[in-house]
């Protein structure tokens, strides 16, 4: 049986009494004119004497946050979507019935207001109440005003009190949205469709990352919630459908920190006839555009940095800043064994799998990742860490692909895709070794999209961004969990 506090027990008297004067505790529907923080913006200019020659009326519904009650009149605080505003309420304006039923509110109750503007005399504008409507009984009280939720960990866990009591988590809930809108409306404007592709699949592909597996009962086969959206999105390009993208969940069965949540959101996004160049000029544009719409500049400060995200970001090579930072040039290192040893020497450690490039990545991470600051773009990757990127012409040790960093995060990862069946198919291949060595983030063989392929594939470039971190660097916020609004979380013991 439930347990409650002195105060729940004392909310639940009230509700009893509500239902006793044939008040539904729990409301009806309530017609909102405005909101909050739209009318003091309409109405902050005016003077208390021009609000009363404009006699304006206005009904909003919120919660209630603060009361200070003086008698036969009192002020109260609403919190509807968009901030607060203030409520004079009067029993001379409302009567005694309705003036004794707002003295037994308490904080947390959701109630409607229809009133006339006013200014107080220390220049707030704020609503005298003509009618007053109970509409939903809170028979939790809400966390100390001054604190809130002050356990992080409850703050996710109940982000429903969260978005009450912090106006900057529903700042970043309201903004989320917006920035998506924005990247919708880039790429709506470039010719792209935005289409939705499966989240189970029978095949593990897309990506180099550890699944979710679920089980199909009816046909008896294990299914994988999807890694990657990109096999289905270039099965696509084949079909004719020349520019697509989807922005969805994705699902890795893997760690959890500030940066990496199991389930999280990316856009992938899909050109025939572009390449790796198009590509860096689309990510750019998104990260430009998104910021300048949602923040007003290109100058944005996170994590104790001021970077800039204007357009004309640095493209670099992996080999050439890795030589920057340790003298180590791997355009001239020749062999798997002639890599090894220079890991050696400089303590990078290697695993059973690594072949030359799994090196070369390795030494770009332990010396290099987390030095980038201003947006980057990193291309280059070698060939066994990109198994779905075409070759560079010029050194097929290497392929054409990049990541885009700011301030050591990976934000983008994009290709001038293959689209070779005879080389795709030897790539599965490879991967397939490569689990049987260790590997368990390999990808399996997909026979589909190598006969996909065969049908001819258009040169193309794609691309795949991570929402979640856009959202936390336009936001200014540390952690994915912030900018999620449900992440996830070990459960309560």
């Amino acid at each position: 049986m439930r347990e409650f506090t002195e105060q729940e027990l004392v909310r639940r008297e009230k509700l009893s009494k509500l239902i006793d004067l044939g008040i539904d505790p729990f409301g009806h529907k309530y017609d909102v004119s405005g909101f909050s923080s739209e009318i003091k913006e309409k109405y902050a200019a005016k003077t208390h004497e021009e609000l009363e020659e404009l006699n304006i009326e206005v009904s909003v519904a919120g919660r209630i946050m603060f009361i200070r009650k003086m008698g036969k009149a009192s002020f109260f605080s609403i919190k509807d979507k968009l901030g607060n505003i203030q409520v004079y309420i009067s029993i001379n304006d409302i009567g005694e019935e309705a003036y004794t039923l707002f003295k037994s509110a308490d904080i947390g109750d959701i109630v409607g207001v229809r009133g006339k503007l006013m200014k107080t005399g220390t220049g707030e504008i704020t609503i005298k109440c003509l009618e007053y409507t109970h509409l939903v009984k809170a028979l939790k009280p809400l966390p100390e005003k001054f604190h809130g939720l002050s356990d992080v960990e409850e703050r996710y866990r109940r982000r429903y009190v969260d978005l009450i009591m912090n106006d900057e988590a529903r700042k970043i809930a309201f903004a989320r949205p917006k920035i998506i809108r924005s990247i919708q409306k880039y790429l709506d404007n470039l010719g792209y469709v935005e289409v939705e592709t499966p989240i189970l699949g029978s095949i593990l592909g897309g990506a180099a990352a550890r699944p979710f597996i679920t089980h199909h009962n009816a046909q008896d086969i294990d299914m994988y919630l999807r890694i990657a959206t990109e096999l289905n999105l270039k099965r696509l390009l084949v079909g004719g459908m020349d520019a697509v993208y989807e922005i969805g969940r994705i699902f890795r069965n893997e760690g959890m920190d500030k940066k990496h949540n199991p389930e999280f959101t990316t856009i992938e996004l899909y050109k025939a006839f572009s390449d790796l160049e198009g590509m860096m000029d689309i990510a750019e544009g998104i990260m430009s555009t998104c910021q300048m719409e949602v923040n007003g500049t290109y100058e944005l400060d996170y994590l104790g940095h001021h970077i800039s995200l204007a357009p004309g970001f640095r493209r670099a090579h992996m080999v050439d800043l890795i030589k920057e930072k340790t003298g180590v040039d791997f355009f001239k290192v020749t062999s798997t064994e002639e890599a090894k040893k220079i890991a050696l020497e400089h303590k990078v450690p290697i695993e059973e799998h690594f072949l030359y490039g799994h090196i070369v990545n390795a030494f770009f991470e332990e010396f290099v990742e987390d030095t980038i600051v201003d947006p980057t773009f990193v291309y280059g990757h070698p060939v066994e860490i990109s198994p779905l990127a075409k070759k560079d012409p010029k050194d097929p040790r290497f392929t054409e692909r990049f990541e885009l960093f700011v301030l050591g995060c990976e934000y983008a990862n994009a290709f001038t895709e293959l689209n070779d069946p005879i080389d795709q198919y030897q790539r599965f291949e490879s991967q397939l070794k490569e689990r049987d060595l260790g590997n368990d983030e390999a990808n399996d063989m997909d026979i589909d999209f190598v006969e996909a392929l065969e049908y001819g594939m258009p040169p193309a470039g794609g691309m795949g961004m991570g929402i979640d971190r856009m959202i936390m660097l336009f936001t200014g916020s540390e952690t994915i969990r912030e900018v999620i609004l449900f992440p996830t979380m070990k459960p309560r013991d």
